[in-house]
This record gives C-alpha cells, structure tokens and sequence, in this order.
C-alpha cells in the first residue's frame, strides 16, 4: 500500500469520526462550515452547513438557515433547513419554518409546522434567501 492512499484514508476515518459539539449551556452566534458531523445541545443562532450529519439534543435549539447531509432533532429547530438524505424528528423535536429533505421519519409527540418539501434540493435554500435579500434591497 502506498503511503499516500493509508495517509488519505487516515484523514477520510478522522473525519467520519469527528464530531463539533456545542455543548449544554453554550449559546453560540454566527456562521458554521464543518466537513464532518455536528451536535448542539446548546443553542445556535446563524447560518450552519455540515457535509456530515447534524443532531440537535434535548436541550438544543437552532435558529437560523441550515443545510446537511442527515439531520436528527430532539430539541427546537426554527427556521429554513435543508436535508439532502434522512430527516428524522423525535417525540421531544419541535420545528418550525421551510423544511427541504429526502426522506422524512417523526416519532409520535414531534411538532412541526411550515411548509414541507420531499425531494428539493438544498441549494434552494440558499438561492431563495439571496433572491428576496436582493428584492428587500431594492424595495
């Protein structure tokens, strides 16, 4: 085996593994760019996109846009969120706002409310958002 391709594979695991965390009692604002998986069990105010999965805990709340791979909620989400495969809501989760996913699985108890798109892709999102930024600059 080469070493370049064991180097390369090492990186690639590191990252499948890696996991940001914004803990219980943190509030963070701004903006979010990861390669690899995100939980927030504190709160998240802004703009956030994961290559990987997002899970929001129990006690986490995000308000904002959010784009990703996967998505598990258990605390709030508000906003626009954008799931290119699994969204999955559990009986604690409680969403509002413009929803794109692939997939869609909610436990009994979940609240959601707003508009729902199966199959859209995530890039609408952010398209849509610059579009009604230029027309509200305008106006």
């Amino acid at each position: 085996m080469l070493k370049k391709d064991k180097m390369a594979r090492s990186i690639d695991n590191n990252i499948e593994r890696g996991i940001n965390r914004i803990v219980e009692g943190t509030r963070f604002k701004g903006e979010v760019s990861c390669e690899s998986n995100i939980r927030i069990d504190g709160s998240f105010e802004g703009d956030l996109e994961t290559k990987g999965r997002l899970v929001i805990g129990p006690q986490g709340s995000v308000n904002g846009t959010v784009r990703c791979q996967n998505c598990e909620v258990e605390g709030k989400l508000t906003g626009k969120l954008g799931v290119e495969e699994l969204l999955s809501l559990k009986a604690s989760a409680q969403m509002e706002g413009e929803i794109h996913y692939g997939q869609l699985s909610i436990e009994p108890g979940a609240k959601l409310a707003g508009t729902l798109h199966m199959g859209s892709k995530i890039k609408d999102i952010s398209s849509r958002d610059e579009g009604a930024r230029a027309e509200e600059r305008t106006a």
